[in-house]
């Protein structure tokens, strides 16, 4: 049976991640309720304004239930503000922002600057990219980047040139992955293709 995969649908690129999702093999579940947390075999949270997506959360109830869920070992992936949703720690965060957490690692949210500051280039994505010079066409979007990672959390890609460089921008630790970029809008799934391998070997 195909996993069954939610796609956090209270902001951000939903339609994308489902349909990039769906080419990696996995069915899809639009979540904005509590209820359709209920046999998700991994979740996916999308990209969208943070600190708006956590006070989604509480307004529509899903904040506590998927922080239990998360804890309780459901995979997931965040894409940008996932990425500041799963993380443990914020660097440049307001007093009371909460997160899901999760993922030990410190973020620092907005890192690359302001919409105008969006910018895409090639990466090295370890576990996704296969022999040769094979690389992930990377989005960036008002993205924030992992200033530091615990000891559990594994670096898969860092920023290659520029200002930026050596710059952390997608981890995995065990059933979680984030990136600070958007793959869903790039036309290539192994990023998802990866998430949906963990999903499998998860359940």
């Amino acid at each position: 049976m195909k996993p069954v995969v939610g796609v956090l649908a209270l902001q951000g690129d939903v339609p994308e991640h489902c349909a990039a999702l769906q080419s990696a093999g996995a069915t899809t579940i639009p979540v904005r309720r509590p209820a359709e947390l209920v046999g998700l075999d991994g979740i996916v949270l999308p990209g969208g304004e943070s600190t708006t997506i956590g006070k989604l959360l509480h307004v529509f109830g899903l904040f506590h239930p998927l922080r239990e869920q998360l804890r309780a070992g459901l995979p997931a992936f965040g894409s940008c503000a996932g990425m500041v949703l799963l993380a443990d720690r914020l660097l440049d965060a307001p007093a009371d922002q909460q997160t899901l957490g999760g993922l030990d690692v410190a973020v620092r949210r907005n890192a690359f600057g302001r919409q105008v500051d969006s910018f895409e280039t090639d990466l090295h994505v370890d576990q996704v990219t296969g022999p040769g010079d094979q690389r992930i066409h990377a989005v960036f979007i008002r993205a924030p980047w992992v200033e530091r990672t615990g000891p559990r959390a594994t670096v898969l890609a860092r920023v290659e040139d520029g200002p930026a460089a050596g710059r952390i921008v997608a981890v995995r630790q065990e059933a979680l992955l984030v990136t600070a970029f958007h793959p869903e809008v790039s036309g290539d799934d192994r990023v998802h293709r990866l998430f949906v391998d963990i999903v499998r070997g998860n359940r």
